[in-house]
């Protein structure tokens, strides 16, 4: 089989800005403020859906219901495509937020949701918002929580393109402006937010607060984690995903991790082709069992992420 790609679903927020334009050259629906761009997604309100090919105007759920082993090969049983991916355009510092540990989902009426991000760039002043300072305690959250100070509590780090960070269900994290990022994810779509920097949401409202569940939800003993440090080609591995990064040399290629599953291939830098069509930076390309390899057309930096 071909390669297959999705036609990406823009999502407008408060933090967003016009990255996915300005840098991937795509063409956006109007002149708001992107902040996401779901590249890989199967839930109920949002599809992905095929751009092109036997499969053309397919939706990812029908592929992964009526085609699964066609397109997917020997993977788990699941209701659902397991994963989603985004490209995240962060203009602005998003809320300080959590995401429910899997003990805990059912009874907070959410779903977990661990994570990676892939920082695919990065300003000089960009930063993260992950974990704690040392000494913070949930006690002295709270209080922060309340002064309106959450900002002073939370461990900043400043990350660099081609870096890469772990957000387990249950970490304390923000993302800062700046940053142009490649998030892997459950699928999963719960959110907590603790602090939303005392701003107003794009309708001039305050967006709203989950206190409560983030309090539930957060691990008060993650203190000052930093950037991750690749295991060879390993950025991330987990009961949910395992994302590799690879440089390619002009003409080299790179296929399925085995020949019996699915990948998915991130373009970070350079271009791929396969069958006469070539993959830019920003796209995300789906090989099927037995799919003929893609080939750098020039010196490539790709991600290629698999399902346990």
């Amino acid at each position: 089989m071909n390669p297959i790609t999705f036609t990406p679903l823009y999502k407008t927020r408060v933090w967003g800005g016009r990255s996915l334009e300005t840098i991937y050259g795509r063409q956006l629906p109007d002149d708001q403020p992107y902040g996401e761009a779901w590249e890989i997604v199967d839930r109920e309100d949002d599809q992905s859906v095929v751009a092109s090919g036997p499969f053309e105007g397919k939706s990812l759920h029908e592929l992964w219901t009526s085609h699964r082993e066609e397109v997917f090969g020997k993977v788990p049983d699941a209701p659902r495509f397991p994963i989603l991916i985004k490209i995240l355009d962060c203009r602005d510092d998003l809320s300080i937020q959590v995401h429910p540990p899997v003990h805990l989902a059912d009874s907070l009426n959410g779903e977990p949701k661990t994570e990676m991000w892939f920082i695919a760039d990065a300003t000089p002043d960009a930063s993260l918002y992950i974990g704690f300072k040392e000494g913070v305690t949930r006690e002295s959250f709270e209080q922060s929580i309340n002064e309106g100070t959450v900002a002073e509590a939370v461990h900043k780090i400043v990350p660099k393109a081609g870096e890469s960070i772990f957000i387990p269900s249950g970490r304390c994290h923000a993302i800062g402006g700046g940053n142009l990022i490649f998030e892997i994810q459950q699928n999963s779509d719960t959110t907590y937010r603790v602090f939303d920097w005392n701003r107003m949401g794009l309708d001039g409202k305050p967006r709203q607060l989950h206190v409560e569940e983030s309090l539930a939800s957060i691990d008060f003993n993650d203190f000052e984690p930093g950037m991750d440090t690749p295991e060879g080609n390993t950025l991330a591995k987990c009961d949910y995903f395992h994302t590799e990064r690879f440089e390619l040399a002009p003409g080299e290629g790179i296929g399925n991790a085995g020949a019996d599953r699915f990948s998915l291939i991130a373009v970070v830098s350079g271009c791929l082709t396969a069958g006469g069509e070539s993959y830019q930076p920003g796209q995300f390309v789906l090989l099927p069992p037995g799919s003929q390899d893609l080939s750098a057309g020039e010196k490539s930096a790709v991600l290629r992420i698999t399902i346990p």
